[in-house]
C-alpha cells in the first residue's frame, strides 16, 4: 500500500539527485519551468526503481538545446519535431519535451503537434493519470491536477480526460492499458476498461511495429497474464494477435477435453517461474514467453471430435509453428525472433516421446541437433507443458525430463554436442569419392551425418570406411 510520506521523502530524493538538480539549477537560471513527469514519478512513490528520466518545460526545443549544451556530454534533435531534445547528463540519459498540446485527426495516430503553455494542459493530455504526475523543479513540489495520487492509492488505471477521447485521440493507450495493469498489478477503471471495448478496432491504424512494441513490453512484466486476461476480455487482442482467443474453444457435453486458453497461461506463468528460476538475474525472455503463449495455437484448426468422446488435436504443432511464424511476421517481429518462437512450438510435443519410452543416444542427439541454440528454451517450455492435477503423472514427466537433461549434459561433455556434424566435411567427400562439388555432395554429407548421430564418434578411418562403402552400394 502507498506511504505517502515514504513517498514524498522519495521525490525528494529524485530532486535532490545529481542529475534532477543540475538540471533544475540550468533551466530555473535561463528562465524557464522544469519537471520531471511521467514514470519516474509514478515509481518513486510507489517505491519502485526510476529509469529514464523524462522532464517537460515550457521551453521551446531551441530554447532546451541552448541550455543543456554547456552542461551535457551529448545531445540528440531526432525528436525536435516533437518537441523533444535528448542529452546526455552527468552519464545519464534523458529527453527534455515542450509542453504538448497536439490534436488528432482521428485517422492516423500521428498527431498535429502543438506546444502547450501550461504545465497542467500537458499533463491532462497523457494516458493515464498515474502517469500525469509531475515534480516540479527546483522547489520541489508534486503536480497532480488529475487525482494520480488517489488512483495510485486505490490501485487504479484511469484515463486524464474522458477514456473515449483519450483512447480516440491514440489508440495504443488501449494497448498500454493491459501493458501497465499487468506491471503495477492495478485494476483498470470500469468506463476506461468499456470504451477499450467499444473502440477496439480503432487499433487498426496504429502501426504494427508499435503494437508489437507495447506486446513486448507486456510480456516482460513479471505477471503478463493479467495483461492478456484484458485484452481477451476486452477484445482488443483479436484485432492483432486473433489466435490467443481463438484458444477458447467451445466444449460440447459429450467432448470433453482441457481449457486450451487456461492451459495456455498457465505454461506461460510457469515458463516465467522457471526462466527466472534457472536464470536469476538475466532480462525477460520475450522469445520464451511468445512461445508459451503460442505453443497450442495450432488446436482450434486440427481439433477433430472422435466417436466415443474423444478429441484429438494431430499436427498441432506443425501447424502452429506456420501460424505463430505468419501472425508475427505480420507484426514486424525481427527474423531471429520469429524462427526461434516457430521453431519452440514445433519442437514442443517432442519430448512427451521419450516420457513414454526410453530413446537411444541417437534419438537423444537428434532431439539437441532439431533444437539447436533454442534447447534451453525448449527444456523450459517442455517442462512449463506439464499443468496436469494428477500427482503421480506430473511427477513421473518432472524424472522424464530430468533424466534427458541428465544425458544430454553426459552425451555433450562426451561427443560435444552442440556442434554435431559428420566428421569428414564436403572437401574430404569430393576428395574421397572423387567428385567435384554438386548434389551428391550434399547426399554423402547426409549420409555422414545421420551415421554421426546414430553412432556417435566413429573416428576418421572407420568413417572413410563407411562412406566408401556407402558410394559402391550406390553403384
Amino acid at each position: 500500500m502507498l506511504n505517502m510520506a515514504d513517498g514524498l521523502a522519495r521525490l525528494g530524493e529524485l530532486a535532490d539527485s545529481p542529475v534532477v538538480a543540475e538540471l533544475a539549477r540550468a533551466f530555473d537560471a535561463a528562465g524557464f519551468e522544469l519537471a520531471v513527469v511521467g514514470g519516474p514519478v509514478r515509481d518513486a512513490l510507489l517505491g519502485r526503481p526510476t529509469h529514464d528520466l523524462d522532464f517537460t518545460t515550457n521551453a521551446r526545443p531551441d530554447d532546451i538545446l541552448r541550455i543543456v549544451t554547456p552542461i551535457s556530454t551529448a545531445q540528440w534533435d531526432i525528436g525536435r519535431a516533437f518537441g523533444t531534445i535528448g542529452a546526455r547528463v552527468r552519464g545519464e540519459q534523458v529527453e527534455i519535451t515542450t509542453y504538448r498540446a497536439d490534436s488528432y485527426d482521428g485517422v492516423t495516430r500521428k498527431p498535429e503537434v502543438a506546444f502547450g503553455d501550461t504545465l497542467a494542459d500537458d499533463l491532462v493530455r497523457r494516458d493515464f493519470t498515474v502517469n500525469a504526475m509531475a515534480l516540479r523543479v527546483p522547489g520541489p513540489s508534486l503536480v497532480d491536477p488529475n487525482g494520480g495520487v488517489e488512483d495510485l492509492v486505490r490501485g487504479v488505471l484511469r484515463t486524464p480526460a474522458d477514456p473515449r477521447v483519450s483512447f480516440g485521440d491514440d489508440p495504443l493507450r488501449m494497448l498500454r492499458a493491459a501493458r501497465f495493469s499487468a506491471q503495477l498489478s492495478f485494476e483498470v477503471e470500469a468506463d476506461t476498461l468499456a470504451a477499450i471495448e467499444q473502440l477496439r478496432d480503432t487499433i487498426a491504424i496504429v502501426s504494427p511495429e508499435r503494437i508489437q512494441a507495447e506486446l513486448v513490453r507486456l510480456l516482460q512484466s513479471d505477471d503478463p497474464v493479467r495483461g492478456i486476461r484484458l485484452l481477451v476480455e476486452t477484445g482488443l487482442i483479436g484485432e492483432f494477435l486473433p489466435e490467443v482467443p481463438a484458444l477458447q474453444l467451445e466444449v460440447d457435453e459429450h467432448h470433453h477435453h482441457k481449457d486450451v486458453y487456461e492451459h495456455s497461461l498457465t505454461v506461460l506463468r510457469q515458463a516465467i517461474d522457471l526462466e527466472k528460476a534457472r536464470h536469476p538475474g538475466s532480462p525477460p525472455d520475450v522469445p520464451l514467453r511468445l512461445a508459451a503463449l503460442l505453443h497450442d495455437i495450432g488446436k482450434p484448426a486440427t481439433r477433430r471430435l472422435e466417436p466415443g468422446g474423444g478429441v484429438t488435436f494431430h499436427h498441432h504443432d506443425i501447424k502452429g509453428a506456420r501460424m505463430a511464424r505468419k501472425r508475427l511476421r505480420d507484426l514486424r517481429f525481427d527474423a531471429a525472433t520469429i524462427d526461434s518462437v516457430a521453431l519452440l512450438v514445433e519442437l514442443h510435443l517432442r519430448f512427451f516421446g521419450y516420457a513414454e519410452g526410453a530413446w537411444t543416444d541417437a534419438a537423444v542427439r537428434r532431439y539437441v541437433r532439431d533444437a539447436g541454440p533454442e534447447l534451453e528454451r525448449l527444456h523450459i517450455l517442455t517442462r512449463a507443458d506439464v499443468t496436469t492435477r494428477n500427482k503421480r503423472k506430473a511427477a513421473r514427466l518432472r524424472t522424464a525430463y530430468d533424466d534427458i537433461e541428465d544425458r544430454i549434459a553426459a552425451l555433450r561433455e562426451q561427443e560435444e554436442l552442440d556442434a554435431i556434424r559428420p566428421e569428414l566435411d564436403g572437401n574430404d567427400i569430393q576428395r574421397l569419392l572423387g567428385i567435384g562439388p554438386g548434389r551428391e555432395v550434399g547426399e554423402a554429407y547426409r549420409f555422414l551425418l545421420n551415421l554421426r548421430l546414430d553412432e556417435g564418434v566413429l573416428g576418421p578411418d572407420e568413417t572413410e570406411r563407411r562412406l566408401l562403402a556407402w558410394w559402391a552400394e550406390r553403384g
